[in-house]
């Protein structure tokens, strides 16, 4: 099942994504499916013209970032793989959907994207085991966990360098029915391969990762963990476009723009 948000230009709405005859329709749902059961209007609309997909959660409390999950990332930056999850926040003005502007900030002139798997937290989720952890995951989506690379060398903390506005695009659905053990993840920018990793290569799997996080702090419906970012990372500037893709969801695409300081 493949639930989008979207708008045609009233409130956002959600729906289902349905493929008839090569073209892709939303059935249009009654309220949030992921604070009642599922339950279609009858209403169908074509994906096209008038509709704009939407980032497909807005988080109600946190986005948890895990950080070199991938050994081949950490060796392009650097690093040591860490021996238990890394963690940081993004918060949830971080969060833009398909095809809105990634803005540039002016504190920083270094900024890369990271393609991820981002999961969907279903319900609340607190001090649970690897085994339980699938029972409170909604489902999937693409992450593109943007840094400012220069402020996080230069930051004690990654919260000015992973959660400035316009740094955690997602999209451009939810896939409730996933199997995640070996998923493409891979990026473009400006139709240029740059990223091709694999989610059989993730340090710590997701069941581990739902339930380390959980021990911490509470997870709620809505709630974001971005897995980590392959090797292939990179500098994006003013005009490009990256597209983030995972195997199994689609492609989450959006352009760079750059605006400065206003009064």
């Amino acid at each position: 099942m493949r639930i989008a948000r979207f708008t045609t230009g009233d409130d956002p709405r959600f729906g289902l994504v349905q493929t008839e005859h090569g073209k892709d329709y939303l059935a249009v749902l009654n309220g949030d499916p992921l604070f009642m059961p599922v339950n279609p209007t009858g209403e169908r609309i074509e994906i096209g013209d008038g509709v704009r997909l939407l980032a497909p959660v807005i988080p109600r409390s946190k986005v948890v970032g895990v950080g070199r999950n991938y050994a081949d990332h950490a060796a392009e930056m650097g690093n040591d793989l860490p021996t238990s999850p890394l963690l940081f926040f993004k918060p949830n003005t971080s969060i833009i959907g398909p095809d809105d502007p990634i803005i540039l900030p002016d504190f920083t002139s270094e900024v890369s994207y990271e393609a991820e798997l981002a999961v969907v937290i279903g319900r609340l989720t607190k001090d649970v085991t690897p085994e339980n952890a699938h029972k409170h995951i909604l489902g999937y989506t693409v992450a593109n966990d943007v840094t400012a690379r220069d402020a996080q060398r230069t930051d004690d903390q990654w919260a000015r360098a992973k959660g400035f506005d316009t740094s955690c695009p997602v999209g451009p659905w939810i896939v409730t029915d996933l199997a995640t053990d070996e998923l493409g993840v891979s990026s473009r920018v400006n139709g240029e391969p740059r990223q091709d990793g694999n989610t059989r290569d993730l340090v710590f799997d997701i069941a581990y990762l739902v339930s380390y996080i959980s021990e911490a702090f509470t997870l709620l419906p809505g709630d974001l963990i971005l897995t980590g970012t392959p090797a292939g990372v990179g500098p994006i500037v003013a005009g490009d476009r990256v597209e983030c893709e995972v195997e199994g969801i689609g492609v989450l695409s959006n352009p760079v723009v750059r605006r400065g300081v206003t009064d």
